[in-house]
């Protein structure tokens, strides 16, 4: 049934694959964009034309409680993806993380509920598990905020729970682990990995040691989608995740041997955690998604692993692609 739709954080990387499959999907999509003096919609911007003429998209921000009110009147499904989510920059402005991540989400989830929403979708990061007590990691495993990020994110989820609990409001929590694809920030470090092995043989890394758990956009974009289809799941969490762990290094010469290069690693401390905020290891169980939401990762295992990089690289190569990213002078393409 085609559904009214409310996106927060549609211009980022998740946000824009979800809200482009929606709008295929046929459901009418209210998108908001982080309001900045460019005019610019992120990568809602690079959509194709027949899927932006069939977009709302609003300029705006989560931490404005008035317009989130505003925003959200009418639509049964609020999807909610925008937060601050690098790292590195939280442990140099925190206050920032919690405005936008905890305050943030405080607004979107009173706004659904004076709104009587049918179905509102948070979305977690696998970072709010640490380093892995246990593998694969459970929807039931501890949370540990090891970094002001993670512990905002933290917050938000209990929040959102707060709400289903306190006033019945119908929260399902999203978890992805590792997203990539086309379209992810040089934050993250399978595109990062692919552009400076594009012009350098030489790459600057942090700790190639730890493991992650990869996730192609598409599966974790079928993943959202799933949860709000599901009438059934109110106050549950789910992991989004491949059940695949692989090192950041063996990560690291999958891409050097599709694009046919030598590897060589420099440790670059710059992009290294401080020791005890690494999180060493993460590697999802998927179970519980697989058998509630009947969802599974087409992307799955070292072959899926495989396919997704293949195809982030082909994005990648294409010039008109790359240099979108406006710190592309620094990988000397």
């Amino acid at each position: 049934m085609k559904k009214n739709i409310f996106i927060t954080g549609a211009d980022g990387f998740i946000g824009s694959h979800l809200t482009e499959k929606l709008v295929i999907d046929g459901h009418n999509v209210r998108a908001l964009s982080h309001y900045n003096s460019f005019s610019s919609n992120g990568w809602l911007d690079y959509l194709p034309d027949h899927i932006k003429s069939n977009l709302e998209i609003i300029s705006g921000d989560v931490r404005d409680a008035f317009q989130m009110n505003k925003v959200i009147r009418n639509c049964d499904v609020v999807f909610h993806l925008a937060s601050l989510i690098g790292i590195p920059y939280s442990y140099d402005a925190p206050q920032s993380y919690i405005e936008t991540n905890i305050n943030g989400t405080l607004n979107v989830l009173q706004a659904a509920l004076n709104s009587g929403v049918s179905k509102v979708i948070h979305t977690s990061t696998s970072e709010v598990y640490g380093t892995a007590e246990f593998v694969p990691i459970s929807e039931t495993h501890p949370l540990k905020g090891q970094s002001p990020y993670s512990a905002s994110k933290i917050a938000a989820d209990q929040l959102a729970l707060s709400y289903y609990f306190s006033f019945d409001l119908p929260i399902t929590i999203c978890r992805p682990f590792n997203t990539y694809g086309p379209r992810q920030s040089l934050r993250a470090v399978i595109p990062t990995i692919i552009l400076q092995l594009q012009s350098n043989n030489l790459i600057n890394l942090g700790d190639v040691s730890t493991t992650r758990d990869f996730n192609y956009i598409d599966d974790t974009v079928e993943g959202f989608i799933s949860c709000m289809l599901n009438e059934k799941i109110s106050g549950e969490v789910f992991n989004i995740g491949s059940n695949f762990e692989i090192s950041i290094k063996d990560t690291a010469q999958i891409i050097s041997k599709f694009l046919n290069v030598d590897l060589n690693i420099n440790e670059d401390k710059k992009r290294l955690r401080p020791k005890n905020s690494e999180v060493n290891r993460l590697w999802a169980d998927n179970r519980k998604a697989r058998e509630i939401l009947d969802w599974q990762p087409n992307f799955s295992g070292i072959k899926g692993l495989k396919d997704g990089i293949y195809k982030t690289i082909e994005w990648f190569k294409k010039p008109e692609n790359i240099y979108l990213y406006k710190n592309i002078h620094d990988y000397k393409i």
